[in-house]
């Protein structure tokens, strides 16, 4: 039996994640599970899956968590904190540790269970981004194992070779090319100026939590897509492109030197890269439905348009300064997005936010975890005080 903990497993992935586990039993075994507010579904998931562990991010929740499992006669042990997430993340139990936190939380209990050496399934992107070089080095030192679970990462990832780890030039890669849909704005006029949160996040494809359906939106999700890649397949930023492919069936794409490409295609599931991850180097049921082409008939491809979306520019010159600057790229977006989800905030303004930060705190170096740490925190005060000014009419 091979022990899992699902760090987020309330949010999406870890749903799709417990679909995928549920379907081999007598293979899989939930040893924990987390959650950062949601008590109702974490209660059912600890009842239906029987994990040793279960974690709520908030203290208050945990309690009440810990009170209706009593009451339900289940012995499932409650923590809650960071304290309770690395527990989780660690346990010697759990062989494998899908990290699926939404956002910058995610960083330290990852870290945590690359440390224990565990089999990695990468859903949290934000841990390479904020601090790819130092997460990268202590995946090296301590022998665990990366798998990734972005549907884009994870195609490219099947579309390489064994041994692209000795370089991708010394394997004959030209360029990674990661694709996207273009989210729900692609063809909208640019007058984007009042668009409301549902309608960003009515993603045309896939079914995501709302930060992340935001963050499709702007583009700002490739944008961290495409530091996430530079990390986890040690690629120069100008060997990685984005094209849009509205209909998402090429999760992405690989071009080698002799003109060749190889792409990935599947139904637009989250459980199949989730299956993928977790039975590599074997091949496992994943319950999506098979991938029709007669039903798909056509394959668009776009370049992105950065004047409509500004985010993955910012992206861009994000990674290529390096040290500081993807940290506090990011903690400005997710303070934006927050923001922009709760009413405080035009759509429009996300990416000025985000510039506003990165002009502010000039990249600089990021060479242990407390410095990747305080750019966050810096990064975080500057875009609430900017979203604070805008609101008082006083812009900087």
């Amino acid at each position: 039996m091979i022990g899992v903990t699902i760090l987020g497993a309330t949010g999406s992935i870890g749903v799709n994640t417990l679909d995928v586990l549920a379907r081999r039993p007598d293979r899989y075994r939930v040893v924990a599970l987390t959650a950062n507010s949601d008590v109702d579904r974490l209660f059912e998931q600890c009842l239906l899956h029987g994990p040793d562990l279960a974690v709520m991010a908030d203290a208050a929740a945990a309690e009440r968590l810990e009170r209706k499992l009593v009451e339900a006669g289940c012995v499932t042990r409650v923590a809650s904190g960071v304290e309770g997430l690395c527990l989780a993340a660690g346990l010697p139990e759990a062989d494998c540790v899908m990290a699926a936190i939404v956002g910058a939380a995610g960083l330290v209990p990852t870290l945590t269970a690359v440390r224990a050496g565990k089999r990695i399934l990468l859903a949290n992107k934000e841990a390479l981004v904020m601090a790819g070089p130092l997460f990268m080095e202590e995946v090296r030192a301590n022998g665990a194992v990366l798998l990734p679970i972005d549907s884009e990462h994870n195609a490219v990832f099947q579309c390489l070779p064994a041994e692209y780890s000795r370089g991708l030039s010394r394997v004959g890669v030209r360029r990674i090319l990661l694709t996207s849909s273009g989210g729900p704005f692609r063809q909208r006029p640019r007058l984007l100026r009042d668009v409301k949160p549902e309608q960003a996040c009515a993603h045309p494809n896939w079914v995501m939590g709302r930060k992340i359906s935001v963050d499709s939106a702007t583009m700002m999700n490739k944008g961290l897509e495409v530091i996430e890649a530079k990390w986890l397949f040690d690629a120069d930023p100008d060997m990685i492109d984005v094209v849009v492919h509205p209909q998402s069936v090429i999760h992405s794409l690989v071009e080698y030197l002799d003109g060749s490409m190889l792409a990935q295609l599947a139904s637009p599931d989250m459980r199949i890269p989730i299956a993928h991850a977790l039975a590599w180097p074997e091949r496992m049921e994943s319950g999506a439905e098979r991938l029709n082409l007669f039903d798909v008939a056509r394959l668009d491809f776009e370049a992105p348009d950065l004047e409509r979306f500004p985010c993955l520019r910012i992206a861009f010159e994000a990674v290529r300064a390096g040290g500081t600057a993807p940290a506090v790229m990011n903690a400005a977006n997710e303070v934006a997005v927050h923001a922009f989800l709760e009413h405080r905030l035009l759509f429009t303004d996300i990416p000025a936010v985000v510039e506003a930060a990165l002009t502010a705190l000039p990249a600089r170096a990021a060479t242990t975890l407390d410095m990747v740490l305080e750019a966050d925190r810096e990064a975080r005060a500057c875009a609430g005080k900017w979203i604070q000014d805008s609101a008082l009419g006083v812009m900087p």
